[in-house]
């Protein structure tokens, strides 16, 4: 039986968003995530999820992004397989079972309560999976994390929707419940008045719904958080226009994608940044 999504905030139907776009994906003959589980996940709720009207190109960058931070986090995992894996909005992602971590991995999944519920209705968890049903505006979910072990924090789409100094006070948090580690996010760079009013004058679909929860402007400097908190340091910044994945868009994509990735204020609006604390 489908479980019937009727009354989620727009900021909760964020999580069916991304996911239907990971499933689409999936679907795709040129699948850049492959993640299936993700198109099973889909199937088991009951919702309009072909309303969200996703673009192809926003389903290539969400399934590109996605991998290019599981990429990271095994990289991570290998060097340290007592590791903590800290994911933040982690809605009814399932990057922990796209990495396969062994078992002496921690893998903490955060997100909304009413997101949480859904999620461990959803996917089937395993040896080492935490869900934790938490608002990170707050600060009582880092009780629910062990400290004292190699850390990785990872937020796919969260920031976008906390705004600047919410984002300052979770990194702060992070940082002094963890000590040290890393964390690597996805960025849409700065977010100008023209993107903000072409989301408020879309028709009704994703870009209508994420309007009324897009909360944070950005930023082009990936310096940026290292001012706000002087205990990151920038390590990485990882242009998705510059991906080798790109190489197997479809041809009009993957000239458009190449082209966009040597203008460095476009290829910088979706990038994946990592920093170390």
């Amino acid at each position: 039986m489908s479980i019937s999504i009727t009354d989620f905030t727009p900021l909760e139907q964020t999580a069916l968003l991304t996911e239907y776009a990971r499933a689409l994906d999936s679907r795709d003959a040129h699948s850049i995530l492959h993640d299936t589980l993700a198109d099973e996940v889909v199937g088991q709720i009951d919702y309009d999820f072909a309303g969200f009207r996703i673009p192809a190109n926003v389903v290539r960058q969400t399934a590109l992004r996605a991998k290019l931070l599981d990429t990271r986090v095994a990289k991570f995992i290998a060097q340290h397989p007592d590791a903590v894996v800290v994911d933040l909005g982690a809605g009814l992602g399932t990057p922990r079972q796209r990495v396969a971590p062994p078992a002496g991995v921690d893998w903490y999944s955060i997100d909304l309560p009413r997101v949480i519920t859904l999620r461990t209705r959803l996917v089937q968890p395993a040896a080492g999976d935490h869900p934790v049903a938490a608002d990170l505006t707050g600060g009582e979910w880092v009780d629910a994390v062990p400290a004292g072990r190699p850390t990785i924090v990872i937020a796919d789409g969260l920031f976008a929707f906390l705004s600047e100094q919410q984002v300052i006070e979770l990194l702060g948090r992070v940082i002094d419940r963890f000590g040290s580690g890393q964390l690597a996010f996805n960025d849409y760079g700065r977010i100008g008045l023209l993107s903000r009013l072409s989301m408020k004058l879309a028709p009704r679909g994703m870009f209508r719904m994420l309007n009324q929860v897009w909360a944070n402007p950005g930023f082009s400097d990936p310096q940026t958080p290292q001012r706000w908190e002087p205990r990151l340091r920038l390590v990485e910044q990882a242009c998705l226009a510059h991906a080798a994945e790109v190489d197997d868009f479809p041809g009009a994509a993957r000239r458009l994608t190449k082209l966009s990735g040597k203008v460095k204020s476009i290829a910088q609006r979706a990038r994946v940044l990592r920093y170390r604390f």
